[in-house]
């Protein structure tokens, strides 16, 4: 029988779960964001991460680090470090591992590649010349001959009232060339329709079993995900549908051996008083969640939890199908022996983890 890879971990640890990739004390007001990974061709595991918080470059010239392991996780090393890369992913495309971000916090659209699977790396491609640009560690999708991203604008002015775009290239083009990417129109979060939720963020470009294409949003501050449908070059809204985990970051891959779409997410679980109040802020507990469909969502299991909601967290993780297996790169905020992540959001961790055999509940 296998067992369900649960970890509690008592207020007293003084090291998180999982394989430390990187780890940053939060006294540098330094944190670590975005994390992303990606399995390159001969196996290697490719991971990355941007630093974050006032002590960082973050509004000026972003920092982002480069690891990859040899051994299935076990060990990793730092390959690359450069700046003007924020808030970026990793993908395989035909042979090449790129990332792609921002330069900074709302900054322009950046794309650098590696031929060597994450050894070194290209200068960075600027694919706008304009500045704004919002997104996270999400996934690519492929539809129509073109690959396609989800990206947000942000307007001038306090947080939130993101427009959502999408960005798409030929799957035979440049993709480090300005020229080979289009975006589509862009949508604010439409209130009024949605009836609850005040913003959206950081979408999913995926494709759904009717060969539509979607983008799914986080929503602030609701346990629901945003449905917009991609028709004739023009968004239209399809509504909010229960996403344990909705208010946060997630990433949304299809499988098709269980002919189900798979996410990882942090529920606000109802026995946590903020869970009410203020779930985007939840982000102790990691969970699988499985679909049919995109709409109907199943919480499978638990992967990591901690009972502190104040200054341990499992967020933002990336993640990839791995055989059997997810192998997974996490935003971790955990205890350390200088004095641990100053609140969860503000992570000091990236750790690997692996999810054995995710889909044994699926017939």
């Amino acid at each position: 029988m296998i067992l369900a890879l649960l970890l509690l971990w008592s207020q007293a640890a003084t090291a998180p779960p999982g394989v430390v990739i990187d780890h940053h004390p939060g006294k540098t007001q330094q944190y670590i964001g975005s994390p992303s990974i990606a399995i390159v061709p001969g196996g290697a595991y490719v991971a990355s991460h941007d630093f974050f918080g006032k002590g960082s470059t973050q509004s000026t010239s972003a920092v982002s680090r480069v690891f990859r392991s040899t051994d299935r996780g076990k060990t990793w090393t730092k390959t690359a470090e450069f700046s003007d890369q924020f808030w970026s992913n990793l993908f395989m495309h035909r042979g090449q591992l790129y990332l792609m971000g921002t330069t900074y916090e709302y900054g322009r659209i950046v794309i650098r590649k590696s031929a060597d699977g994450g050894v070194t790396w290209s200068a960075p491609s600027f694919l706008t010349g304009d500045t704004g640009y919002h997104t996270a560690p999400v996934p690519m999708a492929e539809k129509g001959g073109r690959l396609w991203r989800g990206f947000e604008f942000h307007p001038q002015g306090k947080w939130g009232f993101f427009e959502a775009f999408l960005i798409s290239a030929p799957l035979k083009s440049d993709l480090m060339d300005p020229k080979s990417w289009t975006k589509t129109e862009r949508m604010r979060y439409p209130k009024e329709l949605a009836g609850e939720g005040d913003h959206w963020l950081e979408g999913n470009a995926i494709v759904d079993r009717k060969g539509e294409m979607l983008d799914i949003l986080r929503v602030a501050n609701l346990e629901k995900a945003a449905i917009v449908k991609l028709k004739g070059g023009k968004f239209e809204f399809e509504g909010l549908v229960p996403f344990p985990g909705g208010a946060k970051k997630f990433t949304i891959r299809w499988d098709k051996k269980s002919k189900r779409y798979w996410t990882l997410s942090n529920p606000a679980l109802e026995k946590y008083e903020r869970s009410a109040k203020d779930p985007a802020s939840v982000r102790n507990t990691l969970a699988l969640l499985s679909s049919p469909d995109l709409r109907h969502w199943t919480l499978e299991r638990i992967v990591l939890s901690h009972p502190d909601v104040e200054k341990h967290a499992f967020q933002y993780v990336d993640w990839q199908f791995d055989g059997e297996d997810l192998i997974v790169a996490s935003r971790t905020a955990f205890d350390d022996e200088e004095g641990g992540a100053p609140r969860g959001h503000d992570a000091n961790f990236l750790t690997f983890h692996r999810v054995e055999k995710f889909r044994v509940n699926q017939k």
